[in-house]
Order: structure tokens, then sequence, then C-alpha cells
């Protein structure tokens, strides 16, 4: 079976073959996803049209391992209308895989549109295995007998709800994964030299970047990862909301490996009044805390608004690294005062990551956005520096030289020393007699020094002051 040139991935993941999870809207495809991978990583909803980004992840059956990739709900639509759009990125996934996993609602039985897309597979010359999903009674075993009018062959029934039939799915899947394997040991040994020299490259070569895209709705994070990676991957248009997954997207581009999470967008609290956008910003949240750097992208046009900080804050919480994107820069008149404005208000209102540098850029054009990646790489790094006891004792000598730490009730504050006990952000344990008695105001100070000091700007820190033991028993 020829391997299809679309496939990402790559490095110590198991090799196997690629199938798609197709089929009209609300028939149970995100269930089985999630069913195949071991977790809920689709949003699952009994609102017809959920998923509408691909999403993929390594599925086990068995010993049998494989990617899958959800797809939205296969709708009769054309032109560039959103369904139509969302269409394209099924298609796509379709023309993309070894074989297709078609679902179809065994208790609605086969519909008109079931019918419509079983023509398309037949026309795609993919390997189709038809699922009759929800068979969770002898009821159902009517609608699995339907499935030999729409010309694909026999339906494995399955409740994906509840995992039954899964041994019968593994039963078809084998054959495609032992086609896979045997098309991959067919390759030669010059694809198995290439492993072999990637296999020895660095840790930080081999190890993909965990990037997550997050904004408010409409600021073009879609569109900025589409112009990133160089194809249309995601959907994106004008109207608000069209992500709700968070979607990975492993790439590899000339600087590095990364592994991009596009992201619903994130509206305040008060305005979230519907079921599926909470899921969407539960899935959002979650992709932050697993990024390790994330693009905090805000609409040039509209400034700096309440809700980017919000995000912006919630990051710098978690202890991501953050980089401030102001996309739809092509639209701005007067950059420069709108730099300006912009460095005030970071200034101001994010204190916690001082010397924040934003990326200006447009999605759209393209302009700005070779730049990206390298400021990632770089912040990356700063995240994740460690810096020597014996420098930064040195250094922190210097700094309490410099303003020493306020007395406290006509008493002295002394600190003896500092280390470092992580990396990712930076963390630092500062060793006093009175650790009670160090303001915060102090705190910050030496924060501040430490990202001037050794290069830290715009990366969260987190320090926490001890008490010192003395074994003389004085102070």
């Amino acid at each position: 079976m020829a391997r299809p040139a679309g496939r990402q991935g790559g490095g110590n993941e198991a090799r196997g073959p690629v199938l798609a999870i197709v089929g009209r809207p609300n028939v149970g495809k995100s269930t089985l996803f999630n069913r195949l991978v071991g977790g809920r990583r689709a949003i699952v909803d009994d609102t017809p049209g959920v998923t509408r980004d691909r999403r993929e992840g390594l599925a086990r059956l068995g010993d049998l391992s494989f990617r899958v990739v959800d797809t939205a709900g296969f709708e009769d639509a054309r032109g560039d209308m959103l369904a139509a759009r969302v269409q394209r990125q099924t298609a796509a996934a379709v023309e993309e895989a070894d074989a297709v996993l078609f679902v179809f609602d065994v208790r609605a039985g086969v519909m008109p549109l079931d019918r419509t897309f079983a023509a398309m597979l037949r026309r795609s010359g993919r390997p189709v295995i038809v699922l009759a999903n929800k068979c969770e009674g002898r009821a159902a075993e009517a609608g699995v007998a339907e499935a030999f009018e729409l010309g694909l062959g026999p339906a494995i029934p399955i409740s994906a709800e509840h995992g039954d039939g899964l041994a019968l799915l593994y039963d078809a899947v084998q054959p495609l994964s032992d086609a896979a394997v045997a098309a991959d040991a067919a390759a030669g040994d010059e694809e198995a030299a290439a492993e072999a020299a990637e296999a020895v490259a660095s840790d930080a070569a081999a190890m993909p970047v965990q990037l997550a895209v997050v904004g408010r709705p409409n600021v073009g994070k879609s569109t900025l990862i589409n112009r990133l990676i160089g194809r249309d991957r995601l959907v994106t248009g004008p109207e608000a909301g069209i992500t709700r997954d968070a979607i990975a997207i492993d790439w590899s581009g000339d600087v590095g490996r990364f592994r991009l999470f596009d992201t619903a967008g994130l509206r305040r609290r008060a305005r979230v009044d519907d079921r599926l956008e909470q899921l969407a910003g539960a899935d959002t949240v979650r992709a932050i805390r697993y990024a390790q750097v994330v693009l905090i992208v805000i609409d040039g046009t509209a400034g700096l608004e309440r809700q980017d900080l919000v995000i912006a804050d919630l990051v710098i919480t978690e202890g991501r690294a953050p980089l401030i994107i102001v996309n739809k820069s092509d639209l701005i008149e007067d950059r420069a005062a709108a730099a300006a404005m912009l460095a005030r208000r970071l200034e101001e209102s994010l204190p916690q990551v001082r010397g924040t540098r934003p990326l200006w850029l447009s999605g759209l054009t393209g302009d700005g956005v070779d730049a990206l990646l390298p400021a990632v790489l770089d912040l990356h790094r700063r995240w994740s520096r460690r810096l020597p006891t014996p420098q930064l004792n040195r250094w922190l000598a210097a700094a309490v030289g410099r303003t020493p730490p306020p007395a406290a009730h006509g008493r002295p504050v002394r600190l003896r020393y500092v280390a470092q006990t992580h990396t990712r952000p930076p963390t630092f344990v500062l060793f006093a007699n009175r650790p009670d008695a160090v303001a915060e105001s102090y705190l910050r100070y030496l924060g501040n020094a430490l990202r001037d000091d050794f290069g830290l700007g715009g990366v969260p820190l987190r320090l926490s002051v001890r008490r010192t033991r003395n074994p003389y028993g004085t102070g």
C-alpha cells in the first residue's frame, strides 16, 4: 500500500496505517475517536456539527498501533460557506489516509446523506470499513443489514460509547496494519539509515516544542497556523468561533520540530452561555497547561483588550512562556504609535513578564511570519535556562549590595544565599533569617534584577523564601 504524501509525525511513534473516521454529523465519530486513543481528546456533545477541524491521535487496539483522524460530520455543502470549507478538510483527511472508518447511526438507519457519502468514498479508491454504531440492543440488527445498500461491504456492529464490537474492528484493521508494516520494511536500507541518523540527533532537536496558539475569537489563530505550515490544514473564515477542539498538528520547520495546538477563542465567562463553547474553553485551558510556549494572538486593529490580559494572566499563572503576537498588522496605519501604546499597556498590566517583546505580523499576507519560530525558540531557551548556583550567589550579593532588603520592626533581614530548583519556568529559592519579613516589593525587585542581569525578559519567574538553618541558633 502506498504511503500518503501528506503524512506527518515521525520520531519514535509507532508506525502503522492512518485511518480517517468519517460519517454524517452526530453518528458518534468523536466518541469512537476518544475510545480508540484512550482518553477524552475530542469534544463530544449531542449537538450535530461539534467537530470542524481534523483531530489526530495515536490509537491502540490490542497489539495494533495506528493513527486515527477525527473529522467533521459530512454535509452535502458547496461554495465557500462554512459547511463547505469544513467538508474540504474532511475530503483532505480521506485523501491522506490509508483507509476510512465510515460510521453510520444504526438506530437511524441508512440515510440519503450516508448514500451520497458512500458514493464519494467508492470513487476515492480508499479501503473502507463500515461501522454500524450505537448497536446496544437487538433492535439494531435490522439497521446493520441495511449497510449492504451502501455498496461498501458488510458493516461491523459496534458501540463506541460502551466499547462493544472492538474485537471485530481489530480483525478488520489487522490486515491494514500488516500491509503498513510490510510497506515500511520494503522501503529498504536507505530509509533505515535515515531513521538511524535521526535517532542520534540531539535531544533538543528530537523533542518537539509544544506550542499552543490562543486568543479571543476571530483574531486569526487558525489563519496564522495555516500560513506557518504552508497549507490549509485548519478551517478558517470570517465567522467567530469556527475552531472548537484544541487541534494538535505535528510539524517540522526549518529551525526545529513543533507540535502546534490550535485552540478555540476564549471569551469572558459572563458572555459564555453555550455548552459547546464552555467545553471548547475547557479544552483550550488544557492545551495551555500541556504547552511549553503559548502564542497569545491579539487583533492589531483592536489593540490590547481586557480579555487578552485575562488570557495572558492565565498563561503566566500556569508557568508557560508567553509570546504576544500582534496579528493583522497589515491593517494598522501607524504601527509606531500602536507599538508604543502596546508597550506601555504591557509594562503596566503584565509586570510578571517584564521585558516581553511582542511580534508584529500578518497571518493573512505572511508579513513577519518568518521571525515567529526563531522568536519561539529563543523564548523556549530562556524559559528552560538553568543558572549555576555560584553565579547566582555572586549576583545576589551584588543585588543586595545595591539595594538591601528593608528592615522589619527594627530588625534586619538577611538574605543568605539563593539556588535555582527548577526550570520551565525558572524557579528560585532564597534563604533568609526571617523569610516572613521579606517584602513582596523586594521580591519583585529581585525578580526584575534576575531578568535584566541574566536575559530572562518576558519569562515568568517563581521566587520563594525559606528560613536558613543556623547551627549557632542566632538570626
